[in-house]
């Protein structure tokens, strides 16, 4: 395999023959006039469409399956506090103890430079000011998909990729959410101007998302993608924040509204990697912070989310994150991941995130078209509905039910007193503080299994709080309690393209290890 190094005319030829496919009759194919030739090809626009199935299928890696373990499984779903794994990789020494390993995060850089960013690129180049609604939905995707890079390192290459220069720069985080919002602008006026004008949509048979080319199911999960990267920025830039939240709601066609609206990658190939990786190759379980927050609730989605315990009949039990792991069969018979991932549909936007937000943003005064309990009461009961499970009105009328504390039956070095003790049930007279705690501790539930976006929440808000950290071989560059903050620039990138890093690490602020805060992770308050 040729890992990612450098974006030069040469990588763009070659990834771009790749999408196309085999090549071993190249010859064949240019000079039989029986042919493929490129006007047949351009039928019906298949040589735009080729694009788009790379991109969906690598948004999450979906295949090998070992990628995405490395891509998110092995740091962002277990940062996150949603899972962990009993198996101590590398001798325990490893993400999940903080000690970064640059072969394994390598991989996240280089799945989505080459299969979403490229496409992207070769989408635009040959659809833009031509076919303009392809251009349109590989902007909502490319995104969808580097927003979630952007807010794993911090600085990246964007407005340059595709550059020839010796040196590539990275932009700031800034400059790319300035950027996203700029072509989630674009892409949003002209599906909504095709949508009005009664156009029948050319993206059907090739869209994978379950909006069946919709174009106004495309503009109302563009708009919910702005309000989440407009939350993003709250505390760094609260006037921008506010105005792009804000344009998101007050759009034709909104946000989000019913499960009908989730965003997910449909494939008619893969399941769930974490199906495998849970199921086959027990390597993840559930995590402490999951039985202790959904155990404490009492929770009905947790029979949805997890399997009982092989070893404890009966229970959902959890394993603790950066703990000291000696053998893998000491927990490997905890709770697995249940049906949540034994599908073929992989979520990466909800519904219910969409009234989260919007309670987030009507607590903070913002126009969000009602207030934050309606919207906070919203989300938890389209969560509930999402997982099949009944009981959401009692759920959400709790004023008594909170975590509950966590037990190691196998090592009790391990146990921890709940933390994130705050009740179900909102409370108008409580601080803004607790409300936003409350709102994120549900949000963090609804999301699960999809570790990135609630490892951005926790990140930057500080909840839900989660168990801090027994065993830290970080060498004292990330802090204990408050867990991973970025990922290190990848190796590749440092060998082949030493002065692009430096811009990185010039926009970055700070040194290059996992415990330096990102553009919109700053260290003051919430309110």
């Amino acid at each position: 395999m040729k890992l990612y190094n450098r974006i030069t005319k040469k990588t763009l030829l070659i990834s771009l023959i790749a999408v196309i496919g085999c090549t071993n009759n190249f010859e064949e194919i240019n000079t039989n006039p029986n042919g493929i030739t490129p006007e047949l090809f351009e039928q019906d626009f298949n040589h735009i469409k080729g694009g788009f199935a790379p991109m969906f299928n690598n948004l999450q890696v979906l295949d090998p399956v070992w990628v995405y373990q490395l891509q998110q499984g092995l740091n962002a779903d277990i940062w996150s506090g949603y899972m962990a794994t009993p198996t101590p990789f590398a001798g325990n020494i490893n993400n999940t103890t903080y000690a970064l390993v640059n072969g394994w995060n390598g991989f996240i850089w280089d799945y989505a430079y080459r299969n979403v960013m490229f496409n992207a690129y070769d989408i635009a180049n040959k659809s833009k000011n031509r076919y303009d609604q392809f251009y349109a939905l590989s902007l909502i995707l490319k995104v969808e998909g580097m927003h979630r890079v952007t807010d794993i390192f911090g600085p990246i290459i964007y407005s340059d990729f595709g550059s020839q220069a010796s040196t590539i720069e990275y932009d700031s985080q800034e400059e790319v959410y300035n950027q996203m919002f700029e072509e989630l602008d674009f892409a949003v006026a002209e599906l909504t101007t095709r949508y009005n004008a009664g156009e029948a949509s050319t993206f059907v048979a090739t869209d994978l998302s379950g909006y069946g080319g919709d174009y106004k199911q495309w503009v109302k999960f563009a708009n919910t993608l702005r309000l989440r990267l407009a939350m993003h920025i709250v505390k760094v830039n609260p006037a921008l924040a506010k105005i792009e939240a804000e344009k998101a709601i007050a759009h034709q066609f909104g946000v989000m509204t019913t499960n009908a609206d989730i965003f997910k990658v449909v494939s008619p190939v893969y399941t769930n990697p974490i199906a495998t990786i849970s199921g086959s190759w027990l390597d993840i379980r559930m995590s402490a912070d999951m039985e202790s927050i959904m155990g404490g609730y009492d929770d009905p989605r947790i029979t949805n989310f997890f399997d009982e315990s092989v070893q404890f009949p009966g229970e959902y039990k959890g394993v603790r994150t950066a703990i000291d792991l000696i053998a893998k069969s000491d927990h490997q018979d905890f709770s697995g991941i249940g049906n949540v991932v034994r599908t073929n549909e992989i979520v990466l936007m909800t519904a219910a995130e969409a009234y989260f937000l919007r309670a987030e943003g009507a607590l903070r005064g913002w126009n969000m078209g009602g207030t934050a309990q309606s919207f906070y009461e919203q989300g938890i009961a389209l969560s509930f509905e999402q997982h099949g499970a009944s009981g959401a009105a009692a759920y959400i009328a709790d004023n008594v039910k909170i975590a509950q504390d966590y037990v190691d039956p196998n090592f009790p070095v391990n146990n921890a007193l709940a933390i994130n003790n705050v009740t179900v049930a909102w409370d108008d007279v409580a601080t803004n503080e607790i409300k936003l705690q409350k709102i994120i501790t549900q949000k963090w539930i609804a999301g699960f299994p999809e570790g990135q976006e609630a490892w951005t929440n926790y990140r930057r808000t500080g909840y839900p709080k989660l168990f801090p950290a027994l065993v830290n071989y970080s060498g004292g560059t990330i802090d204990s309690q408050l867990g991973p903050r970025r990922i290190n620039f990848v190796q590749s990138e440092i060998s082949n393209n030493p002065g692009g890093v430096a811009t990185g690490l010039a926009h970055l602020g700070g040194p290059d290890n996992g415990g330096t805060r990102l553009w919109w992770d700053t260290t003051g308050p919430n309110f």
